[in-house]
């Protein structure tokens, strides 16, 4: 396993747990914040301003083909003092939700809110292919007494149409397109595990072997205390997950092997995104403490689609 050395530097605090960061081609990083229930932009300098104002509990975020904020919303969570993340549904919870930002006025307007007959729970991330669709995990929900499963969906960007692509998965996450855009990597939250599916075509994916509920194939995973959250794909094809309770970021290749661990200051980091002019900056929301940081990695992030439009 190989270490790195590169320091870890703080560029925003403050920000009620954060994720989903998305980089501007202004240098800009924008972010939601779960806890505050909206969203903001990080300027170069550290200067945090608004970007939004979605309530409920705004989640994953991506730029689509017009260049709007594509936003996943998982309706809400409860927080008390001296705990980071949400203790469950907060209490004018309803539903998870899909919106579209306008990067301009910052104004939410609903896409989705339901797919294959059943109202959505907590979409949590999202990734758009070639085509100009994305796919979505909705991460389901930890209710008092039980949890609510989650799925992978894939959508059009014009609110027209959403398909179920895999259901049930116990906690889907994060998720991320190769770079040949043929497979789809779903990092699992309560098992800790990195699952892969073969896209056979837009929101398609390999059909499912008999008694399996979906196709995926794990290819990685981890002991322990640790439980996955979000994801990136590198230019050469590993995948970096935020990995929770360890707090570190995880990086595996396509095949599994483990390539390193990197150490963070929190035990919620929870994101990354890759910027810059070589591709090599990563942003990571360290999101217990409220903290954007940014460090250099030692290969390129994969440039994400339509990225340029932010």
């Amino acid at each position: 396993m190989s270490e790195l050395k590169t320091e870890l530097k703080i560029l925003a605090e403050g920000l009620g747990f954060p994720e989903g960061p998305v980089v501007c081609s202004d240098g800009s990083v924008v972010v939601v914040e779960l806890r505050s229930q909206k969203v903001s932009r990080v300027s170069p300098d550290g200067k945090v301003t608004l970007f939004s104002n979605p309530g409920g509990g705004p989640n994953g975020l991506a730029v689509g083909p017009d260049g709007f904020f594509y936003h996943t919303n998982n309706g809400g969570n409860r927080y008390e003092e001296g705990h980071p993340s949400g203790l469950g549904p907060h209490p004018d919870y309803k539903f998870g939700y899909v919106q579209r930002i306008d990067p301009k006025t910052g104004e939410a307007k609903l896409l989705y809110k339901e797919a294959a007959g059943r109202t959505l729970s907590a979409p949590n991330d999202l990734v758009f292919d070639t085509a100009g669709g994305f796919y979505f995990t909705d991460l389901g929900k930890r209710m008092p007494t039980h949890k609510v499963l989650g799925g992978l969906y894939y959508a059009l960007p014009d609110g027209s149409k959403v398909v179920e692509v895999a259901y049930p998965i116990l906690s889907p996450n994060g998720c991320g397109l190769s770079p040949d855009g043929k497979t789809i990597y779903i990092a699992e939250t309560d098992t800790a595990r990195l699952w892969a599916f073969d896209i056979t075509g837009r929101g398609k994916i390999a059909p499912a072997p008999k008694y399996s509920p979906h196709s995926g194939r794990i290819i990685a995973g981890l002991g322990g205390k640790a439980k996955f959250d979000s994801l990136k794909v590198l230019a050469n094809g590993n995948i970096v997950v935020a990995t929770l309770i360890e707090g570190c970021l995880t990086e595996f290749t396509p095949t599994g092997e483990l390539v390193r661990s990197v150490k963070m200051p929190d035990g919620h980091v929870t994101n990354l995104a890759f910027g810059g002019a070589d591709m090599r900056t990563a942003y990571i929301t360290l999101s217990a403490t409220g903290r954007l940081g940014v460090m250099q990695w030692p290969t390129p992030g994969l440039k994400l689609n339509f990225s340029d439009m932010a």
